[in-house]
């Protein structure tokens, strides 16, 4: 009864009505920048390698640097949603889905760019005293007091759409089908794993993050693109049957007949936006903790991690399974096993074991980076009242770790699926509400700096 209730929920819950505010909204913030912010691209790499630095950011509010922050936000999306929820896309909908995660993620781009500055500019403070940032502020801060109940809504589900379930369930199900071992071993493990960096705060998980992201990307990149070579006579026809299918809908593995137009480019902006979270609202909790006076800066800093982890990640993840199967050869029981068999067939004897490493750092970070978010939501909903302390709720994360190393695949996607919507709400109106304050500081953030 709950799966079928989990899965009526999530159809009601990502229906044209959110995709057209997540993409027709993204769209309408383009346009209203001039696409500025992603004429801001290369300021952007000058912000994170230090190149470019504002006067007194050391000794601004706040608690980690732009490269810190960022990495914190990727270590939050790139993980199991860039390997096997690119390969769920691919088995449901086809190599059409792909187009619409890249339309999802270039749009997210100029999307994330705003709700950041806005997070940045409207930050607030956790009961303990620290600097926050998050829809849920900027909503109390800016909204009458009547749609204050919209900062809680984001709160509750940003709490259950940051939950472990899905990297842990998928990293669980890879280790028993490809190693033998337990779920319960696996859920018990990454649980303590996870405890222990929480217990550090954030300076901790930062330096956790900071740490394990630009290696795992690098290495994932690297062996991406060598399968891609091996099969490169391929890529031309995958880029032809991606933007082909963008608009027929038609499946490529487990036997699907085909699904229609409107149902495939939900199906692509629904996994984007489980991949890069664009417009969901997560990242600007990670970019809320920088030491900035400049809310534009961080604004155009998060812009590049739908890049990172769409554009790029995403795309060789699907070139990889696209160049390495013909159409309708291949029923893969998760998302993970088919990317793995996709990564064995081209690199015998060592594709598994590389994926194997890979699905463990994707999945460690992401749990890390996701903890941080639900934490800021946890914290800001309870405010350290009664029981509902850090510490309590370091204990119910990591009981959350081992219950999804057990819990059922479908029911755990549309779980994380339906809450994810649910935060897009009232994270986009408030976004779209308040897009002229962030354009006003886009353009003086320009001039003052003459870019």
């Amino acid at each position: 009864m709950l799966s079928n209730l989990l899965s009526h929920l999530v159809n009601f819950a990502w229906g044209l009505p959110l995709v057209l505010l997540l993409v027709g909204g993204g769209l309408g913030l383009a346009i209203h920048s001039r696409f500025l912010p992603l004429r801001g691209f290369s300021h952007a790499f000058r912000l994170i390698t230090g190149r470019f630095k504002h006067d007194g950011d050391a000794k601004d509010a706040g608690q980690i640097s732009s490269f810190q922050a960022l990495t914190t936000a990727l270590s939050a999306t790139v993980g199991l949603g860039n390997i096997a929820g690119v390969a769920i896309a691919i088995s449901q909908g086809g190599s059409g889905a792909i187009f619409w995660m890249w339309v999802s993620a270039l749009v997210g781009m100029n999307t994330k760019f705003y709700e950041c500055v806005l997070a940045v500019m409207h930050r607030g403070k956790d009961y303990r005293g620290q600097v926050q940032g998050g829809a849920m502020y900027v909503i109390k801060q800016t909204f009458h007091k009547r749609l204050h109940f919209l900062a809680y809504l984001f709160a509750i589900f940003g709490m259950l759409g940051t939950l472990p379930l899905f990297q842990i369930n998928q990293l669980s199900n890879f280790a028993e089908a490809t190693y033998g071992l337990s779920p319960w071993i696996v859920g018990i493990v990454c649980a303590l794993l996870i405890a222990y960096v929480l217990s550090g705060g954030i300076q901790r998980l930062v330096k956790v993050t900071s740490s394990l992201v630009p290696f795992m990307c690098f290495f994932y990149v690297i062996c991406a693109l060598l399968i891609v070579f091996l099969n490169f006579e391929r890529v031309p026809g995958v880029f032809a049957a991606i933007f082909r299918e963008a608009f027929t809908g038609s499946a490529v593995f487990g036997g699907a007949i085909g699904i229609g137009f409107i149902e495939m480019m939900k199906l692509g902006v629904k996994r984007a936006a489980f991949s890069n979270e664009a417009g969901l609202g997560t990242a600007p909790m990670a970019h809320g903790n920088v030491k900035t006076s400049e809310p534009v800066s961080e604004g155009l800093v998060a812009m590049l991690g739908p890049f990172f982890d769409t554009i790029i990640i995403c795309t060789l993840t699907a070139l990889v399974i696209l160049t390495s199967f013909e159409p309708g050869t291949l029923n893969a029981s998760s998302g993970l096993t088919l990317t793995m068999q996709a990564f064995e067939a081209n690199l015998p004897g060592f594709g598994v074991h590389f994926l194997s490493v890979a699905a463990v750092l994707f999945s460690f970070t992401t749990m890390v980076g996701t903890a941080n978010y639900g934490e800021k939501c946890w914290n800001f909903l309870f405010r350290g009242r009664f029981i509902f302390t850090n510490s309590t709720f370091i204990a119910t994360y990591a009981l959350m770790v081992f219950f999804g190393s057990i819990a059922s695949a479908d029911d755990v996607i549309n779980l994380i699926d339906t809450s994810y919507a649910f935060m897009a709400w009232p994270n986009m109106i408030m976004v779209l509400f308040l897009a002229g304050k962030a354009k006003k500081a886009l353009n003086e953030y320009y001039n003052k700096y003459s870019l």
